[in-house]
């Protein structure tokens, strides 16, 4: 690599004195490790849901519940965290707050530099805890109710992980997932070079890589892999806070090394972490015409130009079986890694961090000299995917504007000349980069990250990077450092942590941005967004190996104190003449044959008056003969429940909800019950807490 080839007598003998009393630390493969998990769950009734961008989508009730699972990594020196989040996208807000608590607790031991925060993704987890304008439109402003949620759970998942640090040590290993994604804008990615697609098998990454971490009895402790896929399983009708595919894969591995505990409560923790998923779906029947069953337009994803009709499918018969057919799919291949893991990981923990203003990068790009741009989202930005179309009929691939639409647009701010030129060929939609009120619309400044653990690197990208974007990054990354750490015993591993730290949209390589399908519209520093990040990584990698410092960088906002809300909160709650809160209005049947549903209806109150945080708003219990004592066997955070709310009069402030429980194969025969937790606020704004018990039914062989 040119420019970087100097630093390799340099980093060598940095490595023999300054770094040669970390590196004794771990010549043995031998760090300080904690896992922790805790809950994130947020608001579970009307409140817009994350992902989609559709107003219609609002919370009501919960599938399955969404935790944030942290991971230390120490040498003795230096020490690391990486946390996987259950919900739509990292938000810089969060990670500041976050960082703000720890340091309250621990003072500098964690820090912006050193804590890195990752999203799966999922489409269906509350929305309103990003600051920046045009991330909460949909939810009506910021949401505190979601914010403190994360912010209070990634906390206590952070602390949990600490509390337990001990000697371990991390095992690696890696292999190919084929039947768990396919690229949802092929058009976009056969615009990259002949010769460059030609290094690869398959338009998506099939990669995953994976992480054991033991005691030093080699007894697990936690495990993480990284894959790339969407977390869009769940489609854009749902209505159930969701962990997708992703969360679904977490429960199951946890399921089996923490046995019979209630997920979220045992001390193995199994994260499943995003990496480039930009351009990957996990419909992996492909996009389809829902009126005619024909394929869609390849290059517009239109059935007869109508953008809403195209939308693809999953393997399942539904949204729910799709899930768990992929959730399934990542599970295996991670069991199977994680049992043939035999490889350590040796060597320092190291960490670098800078934030950048990506508003204004000069770059050389194949000999061309360029910039990057304020942010703006294109017209294919409003047609969505084939995973969830947009409204009002616009096109992927579009590079022309529309009158009408311009004159829209122009009512809210009209983009300048040098930002339409230093987008094109996009056509400017929204001149996010260009509006402030009554806030900045989307960020300038971005964080940007690198943890090293041994020879493993996690790139933190602060957005969704297509398939190419990622390889090209990650190649760019492994190349600095093979160039610059000559004599480094272990082949250096990289890989994307997709979604950290911050949300800003999507990044596409130059040439899939000439194509302008929705990953390219979203792409909002322009053509030239990777090419500005590969530099500015290759920097921090260079950096990195020669154990140099970079200076903090610009710092971002903290708009915590200015975020607006136009949803109103939770008035009042009432129940029917004659009746009261948790009353049972439908109830179980006498008897229940393994693998039926048993479903029960309760008079409640609004999920919004406690989040049950750490709790649950629903228990199976299990009568113990040997204990005389009521067994909990499940709650809302298992796959096999369901809790729905639902609004019965928004006049007199009452609602129901629906409990469900599909009775796995492995439930033991014997007399059960359902109970709802719930809180209730009168017209003097007091919460109080009630119970409902359903009656008791029995479970039998099929």
């Amino acid at each position: 690599m040119v420019g970087f080839k100097w630093g390799k007598c340099m980093a060598f003998l940095a490595m023999v004195t300054c770094g040669a009393a970390v590196l004794t630390d771990t010549k043995n493969g031998v760090y300080k490790l904690g896992v922790g998990i805790a809950d994130i769950t947020g608001p579970a009734a009307e409140i817009n849901m994350m992902g989609y961008a559709k107003m219609s989508q609002t919370t009501g009730g919960i599938h399955f519940r969404q935790y944030s699972r942290a991971f230390v990594f120490g040498d003795g020196k230096n020490r690391v965290v990486f946390a996987s989040l259950d919900n739509g996208m990292a938000s810089q807000l969060v990670k500041l707050e976050v960082v703000k608590a720890l340091q309250e607790k621990f003072g500098d031991l964690y820090s912006e530099k050193n804590v890195l925060l990752s999203s799966t993704h999922t489409h269906s987890t509350p929305a309103g805890f990003l600051q920046y304008v045009l991330y909460i439109i949909m939810s009506q402003g910021f949401i505190r109710q979601t914010f403190d949620a994360q912010v209070e759970g990634i906390v206590k998942s952070i602390e949990r992980a600490h509390e337990n640090v001990q000697d371990g040590h991390i095992y690696w290993n890696q292999g190919e997932l084929y039947n768990a994604s396919i690229n949802r804008s092929p058009n976009a990615y056969e615009n990259n070079p002949h010769e460059e697609r030609e290094k690869y098998s398959y338009n998506v990454d099939k990669d995953m890589f994976l992480l054991k971490l033991t005691d030093l009895e080699n007894n697990p402790i936690g495990m993480i892999n990284w894959f790339a896929v969407h977390g869009t399983s769940m489609n854009n009708t749902n209505d159930l806070i969701s962990g997708d595919n992703k969360g679904y894969a977490s429960l199951k591995f946890e399921q089996d090394l923490n046995k019979d505990n209630i997920p979220g409560k045992g001390p193995f923790v199994a994260a499943f972490a995003q990496a480039n998923e930009g351009d990957v779906t996990p419909n992996i029947l492909g996009p389809r015409c829902i009126d005619t069953g024909l394929p869609c337009d390849t290059s517009s994803s239109t059935c007869d130009g109508k953008n809403e009709n195209c939308i693809a499918f999953g393997p399942g018969k539904d949204m729910f079986e799709s899930t768990q057919i992929i959730g399934q799919r990542q599970y295996e291949k991670a069991k199977e890694l994680f049992t043939g893991a035999s490889k350590k990981l040796y060597g320092p923990v190291q960490f670098i961090h800078q934030y950048i203003d990506m508003s204004n990068v000069a770059v050389n790009y194949n000999g061309t000299e360029g910039h990057t741009c304020k942010p703006a989202m294109g017209y294919s930005f409003a047609a969505g995917t084939v995973d969830g179309p947009g409204d009002f009929n616009f096109q992927q691939g579009t590079k022309s504007s529309s009158p009408f639409w311009n004159l829209v647009r122009d009512f809210i701010r009209r983009p300048s000349e040098s930002l339409k030129q230093c987008q094109h060929p996009k056509p400017i939609l929204l001149a996010t980069g260009e509006m402030s009120f009554p806030y900045n619309w989307q960020p300038l400044i971005v964080p940007t990250q690198l943890l090293k653990i041994g020879s493993l690197v996690i790139v933190a990208v602060p957005g969704e990077p297509t398939t190419m974007a990622g390889r090209r990054l990650r190649e760019a990354v492994k190349e600095v450092f093979d160039e610059t750490l000559t004599g480094y015993n272990d082949e250096i591993k990289v890989v994307i942590a997709g979604l950290s730290n911050t949300y800003s949209s999507y990044i596409t390589t130059y040439e899939e941005y000439q194509v302008q399908r929705y990953e390219g519209a979203s792409t909002i520093y322009g053509p030239h967004t990777l090419q500005a990040y590969i530099q500015q990584f290759q920097m921090l990698t260079n950096h990195l190996a020669l154990n140099l410092e970079v200076s903090e960088g610009p710092l971002p906002p903290n708009l915590l104190s200015r975020q607006i809300t136009l949803k109103p909160g939770v008035i009042y709650d009432g129940a029917p003449f004659g009746r009261y809160f948790g009353e049972v209005v439908e109830d179980v049947k006498p008897v229940y044959a393994v693998g039926s549903e048993v479903r029960v209806t309760f008079v409640s109150g609004h999920p919004r008056n406690n989040l049950q945080l750490e709790g649950t708003f629903l228990t199976v219990e299990r009568w113990s003969n040997i204990s005389h004592t009521w067994e909990v066997v499940a709650t809302d955070a298992n796959w096999e429940t369901r809790f729905h709310w639902y609004r019965t009069s928004s006049i007199f402030g009452e609602s129901r909800v629906i409990i469900s429980w599909n009775i796995p194969s492995d439930a033991s025969p014997g007399t059960y019950r359902i109970r709802h937790y719930g809180h209730r606020k009168n017209l003097l704004q007091v919460i109080r807490p009630y119970v409902g018990t359903s009656s008791e039914f029995d479970v039998v062989a099929s």
